[in-house]
């Protein structure tokens, strides 16, 4: 698997290419505590059928570097859709299906949102709407939803620092564990993805992640304008298709859903059986598939 590199915003991106170069583009995004091997099988049916697959290192994770020492180590939602979206201008993607999970299908919804004019169709696993309502953050959840968020409280905290700088390899596999407790990976499988999270600025892009979407700590205020924009809540208008694990033990799926408002386009929602958070390796096929639906059709 060779790492390709590109200079995009204020990163240089790492990511792995698979298809052939002429076909229609197709961005996979990771989520936390993963990296891009959540989509090898993915990217592996994809590139056969002809879709040109790209799948980046986000901020803090892998060989994903920030170009500037003095740049903020930002985690913020805005952040990653600017990454994303300096992604795609540094090679020349004008538009593009996007398929994520967690801190990955937040980007792809807030470009979504906010530049449907870059989406051919999203794929969003694990949540649908997955754009913070950060000014609504004070609200409690359920009893049982904030036990489940136990982590993100966690790391508000200087033990939570600790933590998850001492104990990362040993605290992220629990987290697998938790949130997929279905999914029967091996060791070798949960260490491929784990060395991504040696990036030295890992700890500090996680963490912050998980204080600003509270309101803890204050966002880098070169993307206060797309933060701005997201406090409305903007409706996302492209072709969607919102795929759910059903054993998911983080995001907890409802029969009914709450959140079809939310999308104004070609929509669908599929609830997957024996399926945790991490969607995309766990479902590979029915998440290629999606892919498929959403994308540009193969000439």
């Amino acid at each position: 698997m060779q790492i390709k590199r590109v200079a995009a915003g204020v990163l240089e991106i790492a990511y792995v290419e698979r298809g052939p170069a002429a076909g229609p583009p197709v961005i996979l995004l990771h989520g936390f505590p993963y990296d891009i091997h959540a989509y090898d099988a993915v990217s592996e049916r994809l590139a056969g059928r002809g879709y040109r697959c790209l799948m980046p290192y986000l901020r803090g994770y892998g060989p994903t570097r920030f170009l500037q020492a003095d740049t903020p180590r930002s985690g913020q939602q805005a952040a990653l859709a600017a990454d994303l979206l300096a992604f795609m201008d540094a090679l020349d993607i004008e538009a593009s299906v996007l398929g994520g999970f967690d801190w990955g299908g937040r980007a792809a919804c807030i470009v979504a949102a906010l530049w449907p004019e870059r989406v051919v169709g999203l794929v969003s696993a694990g949540q649908g709407y997955n754009i913070h309502d950060i000014p609504g953050a004070g609200r409690p959840a359920s009893p049982d939803a904030e036990a489940r968020f136990w982590y993100q409280y966690y790391f508000h905290t200087a033990r939570g620092r600790a933590g998850l700088t001492e104990n990362r390899f040993e605290l992220c596999r629990y987290l697998w564990k938790l949130w997929s407790p279905s999914w029967d990976f091996d060791a070798p499988t949960y260490t491929q993805s784990a060395e991504a999270f040696e990036n030295p600025d890992f700890v500090e892009v996680v963490l912050h992640s998980y204080q600003h979407r509270y309101g803890v700590v204050a966002g880098d205020p070169a993307y206060q304008a797309i933060e701005d924009r997201l406090e409305a809540q903007p409706v996302i208008s492209v072709p969607t298709t919102v795929l759910l694990g059903a054993d998911d033990g983080v995001i907890v799926s409802s029969a009914t859903d709450k959140e079809y408002h939310r999308f104004a386009g070609p929509y669908e929602r599929r609830i997957l059986a024996g399926v945790g958070h991490n969607v995309p390796q766990e479902a590979p096929t029915s998440f290629a598939d999606a892919i498929e639906m959403r994308a540009e059709p193969i000439v």
